[in-house]
């Protein structure tokens, strides 16, 4: 591993990087906050995917390219004179510093809830008037349910035992088939938003992290199906071409590869 010498010796270059395509290269010229937006999502989504492979290589690469997003922010806020690297860097390092007083002041801590909790509390005291206020209005709406619950669970609002979230779970369950029955299109999502929501909550009590867990499952099916494709290719056939029954004998060798 590099030593702090020569971490801090590349974080250099890079910005050294930054400043001369900033001046000479026309495509970095023309970009903007507003461009390069998109792009960052981007970015963050295929780091998360490389955490999830557990490919350490590649999760090496697109840190890259989520650390260049955020030099590149950096250096267009300096051209503004409205704040540099250092600005950014500093601002964390006050944050951090402010709210770990288990660390850097006289708070006492038992365990990581505590310092769940303390976290909410200082927030409140920086002068959000909610705790929600963290959650980005633009979170994908499974991980938006997973952080409300977080943030309200940091102040002491939740449950107190994973069999009550699990009878909850049931309860919705219930009225999402009794809306069905109805078949009230508008009331069955009201009723099914419930048990996605209750799923979520219990997922997040039993430590499952429910963006990942369906990310998993996707990846899962993805791979399954494909599978079945090119078996259905090596027999010459499409898969509309084969029945169920016929398809089903492939998906289930398919698992054999899990």
């Amino acid at each position: 591993m590099n030593n702090r010498k020569e971490q801090l010796a590349a974080f250099d270059r890079l910005l050294t990087i930054m400043d001369e395509l900033r001046e000479q290269c026309p495509w970095d010229k023309k970009q903007t906050m507003q461009s390069l937006r998109h792009l960052t999502i981007e970015e963050t989504y295929e780091l998360g995917d490389a955490i999830l492979d557990e490919d350490l290589e590649e999760v090496k690469k697109e840190l890259g390219d989520v650390l260049l997003h955020i030099v590149f922010y950096a250096k267009i806020g300096s051209e503004t004179n409205d704040f540099d690297i250092a600005d950014v860097a500093n601002n964390i390092c006050e944050k951090l510093i402010n709210r770990h007083p288990h660390i850097y002041g006289d708070v006492k801590v038992e365990n990581e809830e505590d310092v769940k909790r303390n976290w909410e509390q200082l927030k409140l005291k920086e002068g959000k008037k909610s705790v929600l206020e963290g959650v980005p209005n633009g979170l994908p709406a499974l991980v938006k349910a997973n952080r409300i619950q977080d943030k309200v669970a940091g102040v002491g609002f939740d449950w107190e035992k994973p069999e009550q979230v699990f009878e909850k779970l049931e309860e919705e369950l219930k009225e999402f088939t009794d809306e069905v029955k109805s078949e009230n299109l508008d009331k069955m999502e009201a009723e099914f938003g419930d048990v996605m929501f209750s799923m979520v909550n219990y997922a997040r009590f039993l430590k499952i992290n429910p963006e990942n867990a369906l990310e998993r499952t996707n990846k899962k099916f993805m791979k399954r199906f494909q599978f079945l494709e090119s078996k259905a290719k090596g027999l010459n056939m499409s898969l509309s071409e084969m029945s169920l029954k016929e398809m089903d004998v492939f998906w289930e060798e398919s698992k054999k590869n899990d």
